[in-house]
């Protein structure tokens, strides 16, 4: 290496700090003390416009830490060097609401300037969401760092697809020290929102290759289905994760019980025996919904990948040149 690209790399190594910071709760209150309240405010404002993009931004945690630990990785925009998590197959077309986290972003650093990390933005407004739609709320651990690049391979390789089936869905969360428990009860976060056609076409027409619908769809639901979402028809329609889309609520479970899930990754929770006793139990009894939806968050956002990382200005890029960009002068 040489002398200049080595002193590049120190230079560089002086503006990121190591993401193994041990999280804790009010890591913001000495130097971004109404950091939380910033926060809460923008996604009050933000739902007041448009009331699903509370559900849109609660998802960008499971999105963002499953895939090498919460670190932000998931907000960022794809460069001519690196393909992102934005374009991957879970989430194109798919996640959305990254301008509310923009105004987030935008509002912390008015008031604390490179302070706070787009990470730990994350963690926030998915707590806020789920608080602003009537459901449990929780004390976060803040004080992640922002990744220095995002991986769509990464992205593909691990994100589960709107037609898992429970068996892998269980492989999945057990790598990642998540319970069975935790499984059913971060599938709740499906208590709000809208799902597209394009995710369930498959269950409608040809489920598992049989030609035939899904056994488990209740027949009633399945003609709204195949009305809402006709064979050949626009994948981009969007239908109700379930029958109280803007509430936080137990009713999503209520709603498997009865056949009436919208994803074949919900309703294969009822038919798997290993998680239909908690299906069971969330749907008859909300609180036991809400404390295991509050210890599968917190273990969620506890992922760390251990790299090194920054603070960035804007969520959507690392701070200054891209270090590709700089390599390639020299």
């Amino acid at each position: 290496m040489s002398s200049t690209l080595l002193l590049l790399f120190l230079l560089l190594s002086l503006a990121i700090t190591s993401s193994g910071t041990p999280l804790r709760p009010g890591f913001y209150s000495e130097t971004c003390p109404e950091a939380e309240f910033i926060v809460r405010d923008v996604i009050k404002k933000a739902m007041v416009r448009e009331t699903r993009s509370g559900a849109s931004v609660m998802r960008l945690q499971f999105h963002d830490c499953l895939v090498n630990g919460c670190d932000g990785s998931v907000l960022l925009d794809d460069t001519p060097y690196m393909l992102g998590e934005k374009l991957s197959l879970s989430n194109i077309n798919s996640l959305r609401s990254f301008e509310v986290i923009d105004e987030v972003k935008e509002a912390l650093e008015n008031a604390c300037a490179g302070v706070v990390s787009c990470a730990d933005i994350v963690i926030m407004v998915a707590r806020d969401a789920v608080v602003l739609s009537g459901g449990p709320n929780w004390e976060v651990k803040l004080g992640r760092r922002d990744s220095l690049t995002a991986s769509q391979k990464d992205s593909d390789d691990i994100m589960p697809s709107p037609r898992a089936n429970a068996t892998s869905l269980i492989n999945l969360f057990s790598g990642f020290n998540l319970s069975v428990k935790d499984l059913v009860a971060l599938s709740g976060s499906h208590s709000i929102g809208k799902g597209r056609c394009f995710s369930i076409v498959h269950r409608l027409y040809n489920q598992s290759g049989t030609g035939r619908p899904d056994p488990a769809i209740e027949p009633k639901f399945r003609k709204e289905l195949d009305k809402l979402c006709p064979l050949g028809g626009d994948g981009n329609v969007t239908g109700n994760l379930d029958a109280t889309p803007k509430k936080f609520d137990n009713q999503f479970f209520k709603d498997l019980v009865n056949g009436r899930g919208f994803l074949n990754s919900d309703q294969t929770l009822f038919t798997h025996p290993k998680t239909r006793g908690y299906v069971r139990l969330f749907s008859r009894n909300q609180r036991e919904f809400f404390e295991a939806f509050v210890k599968g968050m917190i273990k969620l956002g506890d992922l760390q990948s251990g790299r090194p990382g920054e603070i960035r200005k804007n969520c959507r890029v690392i701070n200054g040149r891209p270090l590709e960009d700089l390599i390639d002068d020299f």
